[in-house]
């Protein structure tokens, strides 16, 4: 059953009116998109996502409200096409869950899992783009260690760079996971591979670049009035989010909501694990 993260919390600072226009950038599997839709009576929810499988599982999780949703298929930098073609000009709230599904995770064949055999994909539109193949046995070391610091803030991105590029070819998730842990021993509950699994998905993705554009669009997409809730999961993406929250509110463009990021209840993470990491901010645009 899929749980979408602070559910509650998004929906409260989305501030939803019956008749108001909603942006869900990521709708994944439709857990947000879909109760934003059963909040609605005129509204409207836009839902968009880079994942056509995700997208197709959407439709069917929000069948019972389907007259209230319009689908988009894309990234970040293609939300402002999603709005023209329904006809909006800007909406009345933005949700951005940047984490990634269960389901893409667990899916073997996407290649996202350190614990099953899979090919080395990592992409989340398999019909476009570089896959962590490519990355893995074709990028420079130097460049490979850079990628793996950067992207996956992993210390022992040097040596794992270096074992990389010796073992080469990298065949599938299971040989890149089993050489990474030969050189970088487990030393806490994550996987030794995790790191460098999440920095090859995010350059695989541009996953940096994606939510930079989306920062820069917020007062572009969202209207005077609107919110912005955006939920991450990485130190990474939470700077960024913040960082360009409070410049917005520094030029008199918005508010800022969440003076620190709310986090899951206790009773959301014994549920579902998967939010344990979660942080949610939220603006208001001016």
């Amino acid at each position: 059953m899929h749980q979408p993260v602070m559910l509650e919390e998004a929906l409260e600072h989305l501030a939803i009116r019956p008749e108001g226009i909603y942006l869900d950038a990521t709708a994944g599997l439709g857990g947000h998109t879909g109760a934003i839709a059963r909040r609605l009576t005129t509204g409207l929810v836009i839902a968009n996502d880079r994942d056509p499988e995700s997208l197709e599982m959407a439709r069917a999780n929000t069948a019972d409200v389907a007259g209230r949703i319009r689908w988009h298929h894309g990234r970040f930098s293609t939300l402002h096409e999603a709005l023209q073609e329904n006809g909006v000009a800007q909406v009345d709230g933005l949700l951005a869950d940047l984490g990634v599904s269960r389901f893409q995770l667990t899916s073997a064949e996407r290649g996202f899992s350190i614990l099953t055999e899979g090919p080395l994909d990592m992409r989340m539109d398999q019909t476009t783009g570089t896959t962590a193949a490519d990355l893995v046995n074709y990028t420079a070391e130097k460049a490979l260690a850079d990628l793996i610091y950067q992207l996956g803030e992993e210390r022992r991105a040097r040596k794992i760079a270096r074992a990389i590029v010796r073992a080469r070819p990298i065949r599938s998730t299971r040989h890149l996971a089993d050489v990474v842990e030969r050189v970088a021993p487990r030393t806490g509950r994550l996987h030794p591979a995790t790191l460098t699994f999440q920095a090859l998905r995010m350059a695989c993705n541009e996953e940096q670049p994606e939510l930079d554009h989306l920062l820069d669009r917020v007062p572009e997409l969202v209207k005077p009035g609107g919110r912005a809730v955006i939920i991450s999961f990485m130190s990474l993406e939470d700077r960024k989010v913040k960082v360009r929250f409070r410049d917005l509110q520094q030029q008199g463009r918005a508010a800022v909501l969440t003076k620190h990021p709310l986090r899951p209840t206790e009773e959301e993470t014994q549920a579902n694990p998967a939010a344990r990491s979660a942080k949610l901010r939220a603006l208001a645009m001016n």
